[in-house]
Formats: C-alpha cells, sequence, structure tokens
C-alpha cells in the first residue's frame, strides 16, 4: 500500500462563506481530499475566532453556516476527519508545552503582529496598544493544530507560509529538548498552490469581506447571488459595442465556473458587443447550475443543526483518538505524568462495572438495524455492516460470543477472522465469520495504525469471551 499524505485546513469561524471563499479555498480543498492518497483533516478554528471577534452569537452562527457550507459542497465525514477546534481539549494542552519553548523574538516577527505595531506606531499610539495575547501567541496556537496530527502538508496563502515556517521551528525546538535524538514532532511544509483562482469582487479587488465587496455563496438564496452579480461594476459600454473582457470582474468569475471553451466563448461575445445586463445574467445562470444543488443540501443542513453536531461530534472523537496517545507521549517527554483525569478516561471500565467490552445493537439513520463492538474505556472498535430486523443483528452478537475466542489475529485466516482491506478512506480490518462479511473497524491512517486497532480489537474480544466463560 503507497503512503497516505496527511493535510490539514483550517477554516475560521467569524463570518459567512462567499463566492471566493468556495472557489479558491473550499472547492480545491476538496479535490485535494478526494485524492486516495491524501488522509485529510479540517477543522474548525473557533479558538482562532476568538482572536478576531468577541461577539458570542456571531462565533456561534458562522460555526454552523461554515459546517453546513463545507458539508454541502462535497465534504465527506467518513472519508475525512472534520472537527471543531475547541472539541479537542489536546491542542490548548499542546500549545502551552510549545509555548514554552517558543522564543518571544520568534513572535516578535510574525506578519499579523508587526502589521498591528506598525499601524499603532502610524498613529502615534502605543506599540503594543489594542494588541491581546491572543493575536499575538496566534502562531503556536497554529503550531499545535497541525503537530498534534502531524500534518505533512497545509494548503495555505502566501500570506500564511510564515505561520507553516514556524510550526517548524517551533517543533524543530521541541525535538531538539525533548526528543533525545527522536523526532517527537512531525515538521509540516506549506503548499501554495498557484493555481488556485482568485476571485475578484465586484469591484474588481480581491473578493474580501474586508473590501466589503463579496457575492454570497447561499446566503439570501438565488435571489441574493442575483441581486449581488447585478451590482459588479462595469463601464458605460451600450449593448453592441466591443467590450474590454478584463475591464471588469464578470469574466474573470465567470471562467471560475465554465468549462475553458465556455469562457472563451463569453469573451469572444462581449468583444461582440454583448450588453452588460445579459452578460450578467449569464453568469447568474452559470453560477447557479454548480451551486444550486449544494444550496439546496445547505438549507436542508441549517434545517437539521443536530445532523452537523452528529458529524462533528464523531470527527472530534476520531481525533481525539490520535491526539491522545501523542500527547500521551509528549507530557512524559517533558517530564509531565498523564492526569487523573485522562487516565481515568482511557481506562474507564464499561456501564455496569464491567471490566471488557460489550456489544450494543442500535437503529442507525438509514432505518436499518447494527450492532456495534464498544470497547472497556467506551471507545468504537466495530461496527457491523447493515441489518433489516433488529433481531438479525442481535443474533449475530450470540454467535459471536458464542464463539468464546475463536478469533485468530492472522490476517486470511477461515473462520472467525479478521482481514485486512485497503479502501479510499483509510485501511481497515474487517470481521469474517466464514464467508460472511460481519463489520469492520473505522479507517486508520495507515495499515500500522490499522493493525494496532485490529490486535487491540481481539484483545478486548477474548477479554470479554473470558468473563463471559468466567460466569
Amino acid at each position: 500500500m503507497n503512503a497516505r499524505t496527511r493535510v490539514l485546513t483550517g477554516i475560521t469561524t467569524t463570518g459567512t462563506p462567499h463566492l471566493g471563499n468556495y472557489v479558491g479555498a473550499i472547492r480545491p480543498a476538496l479535490r485535494l481530499a478526494a485524492q486516495p492518497d491524501t488522509d485529510a483533516f479540517f477543522f474548525l478554528a473557533d479558538y482562532h475566532a476568538l482572536i478576531k471577534c468577541d461577539d458570542p452569537e456571531r462565533i456561534a452562527r458562522s460555526r454552523l453556516e461554515i459546517a453546513a457550507t463545507w458539508l454541502a459542497c462535497g465534504l465527506d465525514p467518513a472519508r475525512v476527519t472534520f472537527y471543531r477546534q475547541s472539541d479537542i481539549p489536546e491542542i490548548p494542552e499542546l500549545a502551552w508545552l510549545l509555548t514554552c519553548v517558543t522564543a518571544k523574538g520568534l513572535m516578535n516577527r510574525a506578519h499579523a503582529y508587526k502589521a498591528a505595531v506598525d499601524a499603532n506606531t502610524a498613529q502615534g499610539e502605543d506599540a503594543d496598544a489594542g494588541i491581546g495575547m491572543g493575536l499575538y501567541s496566534y502562531p503556536v496556537l497554529m503550531a499545535a493544530d497541525i503537530l498534534l496530527f502531524g500534518a505533512q502538508q497545509v494548503p495555505v496563502g502566501r500570506d500564511q507560509v510564515q505561520h507553516i515556517e514556524m510550526a517548524r521551528d517551533i517543533a524543530q525546538r521541541f525535538n531538539h529538548l525533548y526528543g533525545g535524538g527522536k523526532a517527537l514532532l512531525a515538521l509540516p511544509d506549506a503548499v501554495v498552490d498557484e493555481d488556485v483562482a482568485t476571485l475578484p469582487g465586484l469591484d474588481g479587488r480581491k473578493m474580501s469581506k474586508s473590501y466589503d465587496n463579496t457575492i454570497p455563496l447561499f446566503a439570501g438564496g438565488s435571489r441574493a447571488l442575483e441581486d449581488a452579480i447585478a451590482r459588479i461594476v462595469t463601464d458605460s459600454r451600450k449593448p453592441g459595442e466591443p467590450k474590454d473582457p478584463d475591464s471588469n470582474a464578470l469574466c474573470a468569475i465567470y471562467r471560475a465556473f465554465a468549462t475553458r471553451a465556455e469562457g472563451d466563448a463569453f469573451a469572444a461575445d462581449l468583444r461582440s458587443g454583448l450588453a452588460w445586463g445579459e452578460a450578467k445574467q449569464r453568469l447568474t445562470a452559470c453560477i447557479e447550475q454548480e451551486i444550486a444543488p449544494l444550496r439546496a443540501r445547505y438549507d436542508a443542513l441549517l434545517a437539521d443543526p443536530e445532523q452537523i453536531e452528529a458529524s462533528l461530534r464523531d470527527g472530534a472523537r476520531k481525533a481525539r483518538r490520535l491526539a491522545g496517545p501523542l500527547l500521551d507521549r509528549l507530557r512524559e517527554a517533558v517530564g509531565l505524568r498523564t492526569p487523573l483525569a485522562a487516565s481515568a478516561t482511557r481506562a474507564q471500565p464499561a456501564a455496569g462495572g464491567a471490566r471488557h467490552g460489550r456489544f450494543v445493537t442500535f437503529r442507525g439513520r438509514d432505518g436499518r438495524f447494527h450492532f456495534r463492538f464498544l470497547g472497556a474505556d467506551g471507545s468504537d472498535l466495530l461496527l457491523s455492516v447493515p441489518f433489516d430486523a433488529p433481531k438479525a443483528a442481535a443474533d449475530w452478537v450470540t454467535v459471536l460470543d458464542k464463539a468464546g475466542g475463536g478469533v485468530s489475529f492472522v490476517w486470511g485466516h477461515e473462520g472467525l477472522h479478521l482481514q485486512a482491506e485497503d479502501t479510499v478512506a483509510g485501511p481497515i480490518a474487517v470481521l469474517w465469520y466464514g464467508d460472511e462479511r460481519l463489520a469492520n473497524t473505522e479507517p486508520q491512517p495507515d495499515a500500522a495504525a490499522r493493525d494496532a486497532l485490529a490486535a487491540r480489537l481481539v484483545e478486548e474480544l477474548e477479554a470479554r469471551w473470558r468473563a463471559l466463560r468466567d460466569g
């Protein structure tokens, strides 16, 4: 199996996505995540949002809208790890460990801090007037976001490359102090895609909320999109007069949603005298063809926020299963023990005081029935295929318990056995009973993680069967 590249993308939750966000960030990120050799992490950077915004309602609303946007645009939580930054307590803890090894001089050179200092100085203010520690320490928190999950590539714009370089510097310092010759933290690389389109706004400048020149992606529906496009600045040339396609934003936006041939034809029609009004109608129709189905999914998601919450909670559990062990190693490296709360969580016996795993049956969203095997600490180890009746799921649990230790951790072994399988979402272990496929683990980042999870699954199953045999 080829090694998968781990890619991480953060989305700050301070506003509502616009058309420029879709073309410049959302669409290319989702295309990258769809590649079979990519292990993608997407997170809502709501801790970062606190640096820029002190309106709780705006942040809460933005988190919901941004999550709905990514899901509507095709982000598949089964293929990627999708979570809220604030749901991962290991992130701020790692941020503090990194803060303790980060030189103040490095933070002094951060572009955002220097820009704020320069603005204060230009206005005759104290250099640090109005600058909080959130802004000053922003690069350390960003480093924690990246390093906690061993991201190898971080797609960013050119203005963010410095933050990735800082994350590398901080990781190298930590490894030097505490690694004992080992790389405790992987070094990430910034990825700048020069081909990603920068969409012009209503006035021809880069589309940005700071310029108040954006075109809404979903907000306000098709009418809001049409109204915004009608406000794109054009010149006074009348219908029939030749027009320069590069003198306004129309053609550039059109090309972002059309084929090359369609874009060339649109530009040729403008040169031949196409009226501005008709050109804007064509542009609206072109965008609607791609956006309308996504908008329908977005509206459905906003109408069912629990569906969004469920995706984010599942993503957080997946992310923490990776984050917890790394942070334990880092705590040990710096001389700290694992906190009691974390120890209790990881060693917590199952309900009823049992110190072994347990099966549960439930009805899925598709109306069909499953069984799940939970470890002694309550973590998900195995999810069954769907069954048409609850009795079928329960009967298979009985069959498995009667197997009484019959699992052999040998790939391809006949009888009750596990087999390795590679999926587009990552390597999994599949539980078979003869030629009946019963259940599988969640996709893992690599084969080693899959094998470790399979070994734990066998251990937990055998512990359950021993307990059943012993009464």
